[in-house]
């Protein structure tokens, strides 16, 4: 049967509040990989509380194409102009060094991700798969007449990676750790499924941090406060101060997310003497189908307690996510020593188009190499697999 044609009409914008969020957020839903971080609610508190703007290097550049006819969002995808490569976790520090040895400019760049986010998930949000090829095309064609150096796709799903690619762009893979919910009854059910020597560990460095009388808080979103709140940002701000660095996010931008999608955060707060001295930020999304997944954010500490790292960051997600039943804990970036706590590797994607023909062509032959590397890193991780060996 011959589909029907369908004209689409593309915008540019400047800002996420000029698309409708009950629009935007309904076309999210629809998607087979949506994340919370997708939400309007998200992406525009990154604007709003001035996070993601043109004077921190992410000016919004959000595409969308609407049915000519009806005027009806039929796909989108948040895109931004970037003066640097801060906040993307894929790294193209080195490409970008290339073009400035060589007397060219890498700066600006088009990159379709959500801000300092290294989650995978939809990215060419669309009502369908001809909308999405559309809006996939249109991405690479606003690149080729636009006065920037390359296009980058960051964490898109696998589907979508081979729908970019199958434009031209060139594919990267990466490597991340994600614990599965195989139906543990209980955090000690999860931990029986792995070696003595894995179980072992873990229950040492919980009983550490009970020992050095340490107490844990989880506080669902709804019910946090705002000294909730500014004694987490506290936090997340001493973690970039420990590693000589500035923080991305600022205390209104957990403020506007803790009141618009408070059904999304958990804190975990740890206490010691009636202080807090710890906690953590999760993002969780329930899924009648795969049963939804949590999202392991930021972390710090005002006080140092040997392993509360990992039972802030970890532990209590981890019980939280047996409870709740929630399919999958996703880590974050990098950090192989999340396999020794029950996580296991899973491969990443990006896509990226680079303007210059020579440094394409150079790229290319990178990332067919870094490829290689990649599986082979894959496989070997999969060796060591934590869990126990049976026949």
């Amino acid at each position: 049967m011959k589909q029907e044609r369908i004209d689409y009409r593309m915008g540019l914008l400047d800002s996420p509040l000029e698309v409708d969020a009950r629009e935007w957020n309904a076309l999210v839903a629809r998607q087979p990989q949506p994340t919370p971080f997708l939400r309007h609610e998200f992406l525009s508190a990154l604007t709003t509380t001035n996070c993601a703007t043109g004077q921190t290097g992410w000016a919004p550049r959000f595409v969308t194409l609407v049915d000519a006819q009806t005027g009806a969002l039929t796909a989108a995808a948040p895109l931004y102009v970037k003066q640097h490569s801060y906040g993307e976790y894929v790294f193209d520090w080195a490409w970008a060094d290339a073009y400035q040895r060589n007397g060219l400019a890498y700066y600006p760049k088009l990159v379709c991700a959500v801000p300092f986010t290294p989650v995978q998930g939809t990215r060419l949000i669309a009502t369908d798969e001809h909308a999405r090829s559309r809006l996939a095309a249109t991405l690479v064609a606003l690149a080729e007449q636009s006065d920037v150096s390359s296009l980058h796709v960051l964490f898109p799903t696998e589907y979508e990676a081979d729908t970019l690619e199958a434009l031209g762009m060139m594919r990267r893979e990466g490597i991340q750790f994600h614990w599965i919910n195989d139906g543990y009854r209980d955090f000690e059910d999860f931990l029986s499924t792995l070696e003595q020597k894995k179980r072992k560990n873990i229950r040492a460095e919980r009983r550490k941090v009970r020992e050095a009388g340490v107490t844990f808080r989880r506080v669902r979103g709804e019910d946090a406060s705002d000294a909730d709140w500014r004694f987490f940002n506290r936090c997340y701000r001493q973690t970039y101060r420990e590693h000589f660095s500035s923080p991305y996010l600022n205390l209104e931008f957990f403020r506007m997310i803790g009141q618009s999608m408070p059904e999304n955060l958990l804190l975990v707060i740890a206490e010691r003497e009636g202080r807090p001295i710890a906690s953590s930020l999760i993002v969780y999304q329930r899924d009648a189908q795969t049963g939804g997944a949590l999202y392991g954010r930021y972390w710090g500490a005002v006080e140092h307690v040997p392993c509360l790292h990992f039972e802030t960051a970890y532990y209590q997600p981890l019980e939280f996510c047996i409870e709740e039943k929630l399919g999958v804990f996703e880590g974050g970036a990098q950090g192989e020593h999340k396999m020794a706590r029950g996580f296991m590797p899973t491969v990443t994607h990006s896509a990226h188009w680079l303007a210059h023909p020579a440094y394409s062509d150079a790229v290319a032959r990178f990332l067919e190499n870094e490829s290689n590397l990649i599986h082979a890193h894959f496989d070997e991780l999969r060796e060591h697999d934590p869990f126990k060996k049976h026949g």
